[in-house]
Parts: structure tokens; sequence; C-alpha cells
């Protein structure tokens, strides 16, 4: 119980809350572990524009968004072309005003199913609207970007800092939490081996 309760104190900065008071309970004589963790490095402090950063490639450009005007089959041809399952959509004329999104969702369910023609559908008629659009800032937390996305289910959400900086997917978010948990795994494997001092 000594080694679990030093284990718990010396790594005290690497675990996250939660984890430190259920491994507590089981622990005799363990120190008390301070709430306070002013430095600690987790999906709770892992910002948005950390995601982005990670994303190979890419940046912010034109293939990241289509016109209001644009046709249908422009669009989702854009989306193919770049392997990507949305689009922001833009105000014909002004690069900055942003009228929407159209996702891979919006062509299936308005388009195909309906038996419309992509090349005479404008994407005005099918995208989701600027005034429902979900959109978080670069220094969004990615908790609570999962969670935006969970509440709306959605898998795409352009990332706005008063003009397009990226766009962030479910995939994007899966991804930062993975990585984050198998640091930890990896932290806690030196601890066991005795790696970590």
């Amino acid at each position: 119980m000594q080694v679990i309760a030093r284990a718990i104190k010396s790594c005290q900065k690497t675990f996250r809350i939660p984890v430190l008071q259920q491994l507590q309970k089981y622990t005799e004589n363990a120190p008390m572990i301070e709430s306070r963790l002013v430095d600690r490095k987790g999906l709770e402090n892992t910002t948005v524009a950390e995601v982005l950063m990670t994303k190979e490639d890419e940046k912010v450009g034109s293939w990241l968004w289509c016109k209001s005007d644009d046709t249908v089959y422009d669009a989702a041809k854009q989306m193919a072309r770049n392997n990507i399952g949305s689009l922001v959509v833009l105000k014909p004329g002004d690069e900055q005003m942003i009228a929407g999104i159209i996702t891979e969702r919006d062509y299936l369910q308005k388009v195909f199913v309906k038996d419309r023609s992509s090349k005479n559908t404008r994407v005005r008629e099918i995208m989701t609207e600027q005034n429902k659009l979900v959109t978080v800032t670069s220094d969004t937390n990615v908790y609570q970007a999962m969670r935006l996305m969970s509440e709306n289910q959605i898998r795409h959400v352009p990332v706005i800092d008063g003009r397009i900086v990226g766009m962030i997917s479910i995939v994007d978010v899966v991804r930062a939490i993975v990585d984050q948990q198998s640091n930890e795994v990896n932290k806690l494997n030196e601890f066991i081996k005795g790696d970590y001092y």
C-alpha cells in the first residue's frame, strides 16, 4: 500500500483527479491528494487549436468552403476531391460572411434520397443555415467540442475566430482522446516498471 501511496503522490500532476480519488479509496494511510493541480495537462486543457495543429498538411484554404450559389454537384465533388465530409458555405462576393455549412448528410438526405439533380440544386437550398450553425473557437477545449458534437448529433464543426480558422471532425476529437489516453498508459507503464523516476 505504501508503494501505491508514493505512486499517487509522485504522479499527482499526471493523473486526472477522478483517477486519483479512486486509487486513494483503496490505499490505507495514503496522504490526502490536493485537488488543486495548476499545471496539469490533459484533455481538460487541450484546445481545438492544438488539435488543428496535429492535422497533417491542413491549412485554411478554399478547399474548406464553397459559395451558397454553387451547385451541390460542385460542392460534393470538392468534398470528395479533398476527402472531407463538409464545407463551410460563404455568401457570394464576401469571403468573410458565413452563410452556413453543407455536409455529406445534407446531400444524402436532401438531394440523393429525394432524387433531385445535384447539378440543378444550389448549395443554399440544402445547407444548414448560419443561424443554426454550431461553431467553436480555437481556444475551446476538446471536451467542450465533443459535447457540442454529441448534443447536436453532428460530425463536423467549423473553427471560427472572427474568420475561418479550420474545421474539426469527430475523428479529430477521438484521435486526440486516444493519443492522450495512450500517453497516460505509457506513463503508468513507466512508473510500474520503475522507469518513471
